[in-house]
């Protein structure tokens, strides 16, 4: 029986006393040429108990996340057997320690959720004091109801698993749903990207701002945005036909000659967003925005916004583009690696979080 992981495993350490300046470097080569400068880092931190790793789904940002704290980035290996079955190690003593696991569960979704769990289980079996989980994307979170009969309710399912693997309190940025945090019987952290990005749309100074929701769900979240950008909003009235088709029907509110932000947490297939934004075009709005947390961008989605009327599209580093999303030049990254740090450190310090909310 095979007992170690086969030739080729991928690490992702730090090396102490190099641990800023190699996360820098390191990101500073796998973020996008739009991105943001990176927050300015804190002076390196002497914790031995308080250590941040990272699976292979984002390990940019969890670099980003440490060269921000002034860590090391903790050492682990991460590989496959020949079958296919993920293994993972822990290469460094956690006993005792107040552990980070920063890992977003996007594509390929399956094989990053299995990671952490994984992760998780051999921290907790290694005597880490208290494990938080990290999760920039949490996936499966536009299953959490039951809207057709006989469907299973996925986020619950997830955050069961996580709880079972042994995860003692989650952290998260913008769960497609609020209420998800329901789903976990342990504490959780729910972050905004708001922050990161009225920052960036403040700077531009548009005149005759409108934000606009693409659909009723997401209406609470541009009232939201809209009143920190002192701007009105409009909302679009969609219909779903089917899976990932949907069907715009008209703009409520005043979009005439006004410069447009289609705000959205997730841009998957980004059928909806281009869509939304020619609706918008054609109620006689001059110009169109977007911005999003989440830049899933599966399938089409990328030659849809390099084809659309999209004057630029802003989004974060939660998910790690694919090639064909860092060559778009409509598209732009914002990072939140600092937001993120800030979180963990009052996390560790057993501070509040909620002064990171705007």
């Amino acid at each position: 029986m095979e007992t170690a992981a086969k030739p080729g495993a991928v690490h992702t350490a730090g090396v102490a006393g190099e641990g800023t300046a190699a996360a820098a470097q390191q990101s500073d080569k796998q973020v996008h040429p739009g991105a943001d400068s990176k927050p300015k880092p804190v002076r390196a931190r002497q914790d031995d108990k308080w250590k941040i790793f990272s699976g292979t789904a984002n390990d940019a940002l969890a670099k980003d996340v440490c060269s921000f704290l002034g860590l090391p980035l903790g050492q682990a290996c991460i590989s496959k057997f020949s079958d296919g079955e993920t293994y993972v190690q822990i290469e460094e003593n956690v006993r005792g320690a107040d552990v980070f696991m920063v890992q977003p569960t996007c594509d390929p979704v399956d094989q990053h959720l299995m990671q952490l769990l994984l992760l998780i289980d051999a921290l907790k079996r290694a005597s880490a004091r208290r494990i938080t989980v990290v999760i920039p994307y949490f996936g499966y979170a536009r299953q959490d109801r039951k809207d057709k009969p006989r469907v299973p309710i996925s986020s619950k399912l997830v955050a069961d698993l996580l709880t079972t693997a042994g995860a003692d309190r989650a952290l998260v940025v913008d769960l497609h749903a609020p209420q998800i945090q329901g789903f976990f019987n342990i504490p959780v952290d729910h972050l905004f990207a708001s922050p990161v990005l009225v920052d960036y749309f403040r700077k531009k100074q548009f005149p005759d701002l409108t934000v606009v929701s693409p659909d009723a769900g997401g209406v609470e979240r541009a009232r939201f945005f809209a009143k920190k950008m002192e701007s009105a909003l409009a909302i679009v009235d969609k219909r779903r036909v089917e899976m990932d088709v949907t069907e715009v029907m008209h703009v409520i509110g005043d979009v005439t000659n006004r410069t447009c932000l289609i705000l959205d947490d997730i841009i998957d297939t980004a059928g909806t967003l281009v869509k939304t934004c020619q609706a918008l075009l054609e109620a006689g709005a001059r110009q169109v925005y977007a911005c999003a947390t989440h830049p899933v961008l599966s399938g089409p989605a990328v030659e849809r916004i390099s084809q659309s009327g999209l004057a630029e599209v802003v989004v974060t580093n939660t998910i790690p583009l694919t090639d064909a999303g860092r060559n778009e030049p409509k598209i732009k990254v914002l990072s939140i690696a600092g937001l993120i740090g800030r979180a963990i450190q009052s996390i560790h310090e057993e501070t509040s979080v909620s002064r990171l909310f705007l």
